[in-house]
């Protein structure tokens, strides 16, 4: 698309006079049309007016640089954000095995103290049968000694 100024408005944009500019169009240097309004200037031509070619070469070689160098960045971000996607994932299915470990080591410490108050209870049971025994041992033993005493002295 075309964007035309007038001459006046050129010249304030380019910093030259309107016979330089009327000159330049003369030599075809900028793209001008004549109209009954008056004299019209394209404005893509501006450019070229105040830049020498050599010049506008090089800008336009470095915005390949710089749209290379975007679109870099640019697909380089999309990698970044691609592995933060896949450590995301990463991170919550370790956190999904963890907590299922926790879990696991629950249900064994839920047992295992299970077991140790059975066999507390078991073990208390066995005490009181070994108390037992022994003071019927002792009641035995001490009728025996009882009567042999008896005998020996009677």
């Amino acid at each position: 698309m075309q964007t035309w100024l007038s001459i006046e408005e050129f010249a304030k944009l380019s910093g030259k006079e309107k016979k330089e500019i009327i000159s330049l169009c003369k030599e075809k240097k900028l793209k001008c049309k004549k109209t009954g309004e008056g004299i019209f200037v394209e404005v893509e031509t501006l450019a070229k007016s105040l830049v020498p070619m050599q010049e506008l070469q090089i800008i336009e070689k470095e915005n390949s640089l710089v749209e290379k160098t975007v679109s870099m960045f640019l697909a380089l971000h999309e990698k970044v954000l691609m592995s933060k996607d896949e450590t995301i994932e990463a991170l919550k299915d370790e956190n999904k095995f963890l907590k299922e470990s926790v879990y696991s080591i629950q249900e064994v410490y839920d047992e295992s103290k299970k077991t140790i108050e059975t066999l507390q209870k078991q073990l208390e049971i066995a005490q009181e049968e070994l108390e037992f025994c022994r003071k019927k041992y002792k009641l035995m033993w001490g009728r025996v000694l009882k009567k042999e005493n008896n005998e020996e002295g009677g």
